[in-house]
């Protein structure tokens, strides 16, 4: 999922009067209050490829948006480290900021990218599990 963007190198950045980013971290601590060690990222890339670069396009479509790019990141990953980016450019912030935020949402919906936890339990020891569709909004 090696994805090389830039807005500004868009043919129609000149329109463009605003550019807003969502970097997605991994959070220490669940929602269970559990303390998170690390998360691990698998996806059926070739499948997820075809997911963010389609939301990434539709989204193209909407009116004052000049660019929308969504990079995810595969692997294991440390609290704090980073998971996702997703950058939005367009003529208002009103238009980038509302498209942004769809495009969070629809990605973590419809691109086949799967997480699993590894936490630390009451008594100390190391858990992990695969955080299903119906959690993934937690994450």
């Amino acid at each position: 999922m090696d994805a090389v963007w830039n807005a500004k190198e868009n043919s129609d950045f000149a329109k463009a009067g605003a550019i807003a980013m969502f970097i997605g971290v991994v959070r220490g601590e669940n929602a269970e209050g559990r303390k998170v060690q690390k998360l691990t990222l698998e996806a059926y890339e070739e499948k997820a490829e075809e997911a963010l670069a389609r939301i990434c396009s539709e989204l193209m479509k909407k009116p004052g948006i000049v660019d929308v790019q969504i990079h995810h990141l595969l692997g294991e990953f440390g609290v704090g480290e980073d998971l996702v980016y997703v950058s939005v450019a367009g003529a208002h912030r009103t238009e980038v900021f509302q498209v942004l935020q769809e495009a969070v949402e629809r990605y973590k919906k419809e691109a086949a990218i799967f997480k699993k936890e590894h936490v630390i339990d009451e008594k100390g020891n190391t858990v992990e599990y695969w955080v299903s569709e119906n959690e993934a909004h937690r994450l």
